[in-house]
């Protein structure tokens, strides 16, 4: 169970570089329907573009992995509760890596946007408009199928006491803001400060819970 848990927190740590790497070489996690502006950095610099997808493409694997280690950590105090997170999780991680096959097109119509003028211009920025609208509503979604297994998680810390209560407290709210906040995007997209708040409070979450996981079993 050890070797599990600092599996575990090496995992979070790794998920939330790998976030912040990715959003260094141009990765736009709450991206607005800019294809106008982002279509000619894309063209500019083309090895950044692929750089970030490269990494958080990574990151939806690490995901996955975290999800399927914290089960093998924890998983035998409660099979139910460890069967939601794995399989929400999961699912989370799942439809982020079939949407970035969609994702990479805007690599395709970035080559070819210079070259354009008029309307031909214009449907290519309706088209990468699709693209970056597609990849928030999948985030969208993706970020609800988080919420509810990193619910399912800090309920089982406080119910078995696995980790400081405070970390499962901390966890059920960041949670159920981060769930509410990308629910209510999906019926007003423009209406983001609810998932940004709950964005910030599981990014607390994660680091700190990450850091306990890692080295508090090496104390």
């Amino acid at each position: 169970m050890i070797i599990e848990m600092v599996l575990s927190g090496f995992l979070f740590w790794l998920d939330i570089i790998l976030v912040f790497a990715s959003e260094r070489f141009g990765y736009i996690t709450f991206n607005e329907l800019d294809s106008d502006v982002k279509l000619p950095k894309i063209h500019d610099d083309p090895k950044k573009f692929k750089i970030g997808f490269v990494l958080i493409l990574m990151e939806h694997f690490n995901i996955i992995a975290l999800a399927i280690m914290l089960f093998f950590a924890f998983g035998s105090y409660s099979l139910i509760l460890g069967i939601v997170w794995v399989t929400f999780r999961i699912g989370e991680g799942l439809i982020q890596i079939y949407y970035k096959k969609n994702y990479w097109r805007l690599l395709n119509i970035a080559r070819q946007y210079p070259g354009t003028s008029g309307a031909e211009k214009n449907a290519l920025i309706d088209a990468g408009r699709s693209i970056l609208k597609t990849k928030s509503s999948s985030f969208s979604f993706a970020q609800i199928l988080f919420s509810i297994g990193t619910l399912a998680y800090s309920i089982l810390f406080i119910t078995y006491g696995v980790v400081p209560a405070i970390f499962g407290w901390f966890g059920i709210v960041a949670s159920i803001i981060e769930g509410f906040g990308n629910g209510i995007i999906r019926v007003h997209p423009n209406f983001k400060v609810p998932a940004y708040l709950g964005g910030l409070l599981i990014f607390l979450f994660e680091a700190v819970l990450g850091g306990w996981l890692l080295f508090s079993p090496l104390i």
